[in-house]
């Protein structure tokens, strides 16, 4: 059973901080060294110094980036920097972009209780040790949800949102997000309401699109302090959204790639299992308009098609045939083995490029970018890149439902969630 409820969240203080675009933050996973920087520079408040607070060569037990982030967390609640809602509520959430057309995601920011054994809670990615640990020692050293996670669940007449939409009105925060788009904010604390949401989700299944790793995390913590079912700590901070919400977008995450492998020989052994065709790039191409022409070259509606970018050449690869990926992946569901992600991981970089899954940190890297892995590759960073079609939500839903995981970076939601919006303390 999937139990939400609203809680006391914490929001910046306007009168005190100025202008709340400067106090906000990418989630800290995007975060880049640069980008850290520019975000201490822009404001002393910028919620960045309690999400992914600096390092220190001094650093030690007692005074670390998670000490830290709890002494201004700490300081900023008795200063009123933070402010705690004196009821509990849950927060509306819109983000309006542009991306193939203006779009908007419709969310709210609510609790959930932790479903440790995944049953109600379906995950699609494999969870890594590293950030696991560095977020459950910020959970326990502020013992806060200081960002959220993002989950989807499926209203097909959309009744929660339509409720929601009729109860608000001008938005308590209004701001555009580093990212160039418009996320606004509303608070709810009418209780007819919260209750139609909590009878309404109750027996739905939820997906997590964006915080795997911070979910388990919350398990592990409420595990490791003994939380008992209805404690503080065995609840987490999310936004819901519908699954079936035309502004949620899913980017293709691309591979660049390091390996010995000549473009020559991998085209070659790729004849076996795909049609290939040759893809002469406009002469003087910039790696923006190579992106462009990649991306139009590999759209398909059944097929399975993605490209192979290397500085001398470019093909277009399309399977001939499934049932390969009986033999490759036997113990996977038939969505799985169906995936473009999938077959180019299988086929290509595990049997025919011989990077099995402990080496992929070593040879794999990542982006959403399609302009930036031609780029790489153009200055040598990688020896050739591989341009992928976005991963469908309905075969993310039918991935989480089996109980599978997707190869590792399958999905890139789109619109990413704001950090600084809305807190919240155990």
């Amino acid at each position: 059973m999937v139990v939400v409820a609203p809680f006391r969240g914490i929001l910046y203080n306007k009168e005190k901080v100025g202008k709340l675009d400067d106090v906000m933050s990418p989630p800290y996973d995007i975060i880049s060294p640069e980008m850290q920087e520019e975000l201490y520079r822009k404001h002393e408040y910028n919620v960045v110094r309690l999400i992914l607070g600096k390092k220190y060569p001094d650093d030690n037990e007692s005074n670390n980036c998670y000490t830290r982030a709890k002494e201004h967390f700490e300081k900023w609640l008795r200063e009123g920097i933070l402010v705690e809602s004196d009821k509990p509520a849950i927060y509306p959430y819109k983000v309006e972009y542009d991306f193939n057309g203006k779009k908007t995601m419709k969310g709210f920011f609510i609790l959930l209780k932790l479903d440790h054994d995944y049953n109600e809670v379906k995950a699609h990615e494999r969870t890594l040790s590293k950030p696991k640990k560095d977020r459950l020692n910020l959970m326990k050293t502020t013992r806060a949800n200081l960002e959220p996670i993002e989950l989807l669940y499926i209203d097909e007449q959309d009744e929660i949102q339509k409720k929601i939409d009729e109860c608000i009105g001008d938005p308590l925060i209004d701001v555009v997000g580093y990212d160039g788009f418009r996320h606004r904010l509303w608070k709810i604390d009418d209780e007819q309401l919260i209750s139609f949401i909590q009878n309404k989700l109750r027996d739905e299944i939820l997906y997590i699109a964006d915080g795997h790793h911070r979910y388990q995390t919350a398990i592990d913590f409420a595990n490791e302090i003994g939380a008992k079912e209805n404690d503080p700590e065995n609840y987490i901070m999310v936004v819901l959204a519908n699954m079936l919400d035309e502004g949620l977008s899913i980017l293709p995450t691309h591979r660049l790639i390091k390996s010995d492998i000549s473009i020559e020989e991998l085209i070659e052994k790729c004849k076996e299992y795909f049609d290939i065709e040759e893809l002469t790039l406009d002469r003087g191409f910039s790696p923006e308009e190579a992106a462009k022409q990649i991306s139009d070259a590999i759209k398909a509606k059944d097929e399975h098609k993605f490209a192979i970018y290397h500085n001398e050449r470019c093909c277009v690869l399309t399977l001939k045939d499934e049932s390969v990926m009986d033999s490759l992946a036997p113990d996977h569901s038939k969505t799985w083995r169906t995936l473009d992600v999938s077959i180019l991981h299988k086929i290509v970089i595990e049997k025919i490029m011989g990077i099995r899954e402990h080496d992929l940190e070593e040879h794999v890297k990542y982006t959403r970018d399609a302009k930036e892995a031609i780029d790489a590759v153009n200055k040598g960073k990688f020896n050739m890149s591989f341009i992928l079609n976005p991963t469908k939500i309905e075969e993310l839903k039918d991935i989480a439902s089996y109980g599978e995981h997707m190869p590792q970076k399958s999905t890139y939601f789109l619109p990413k969630l704001l950090s600084g919006l809305v807190m919240r303390r155990f």
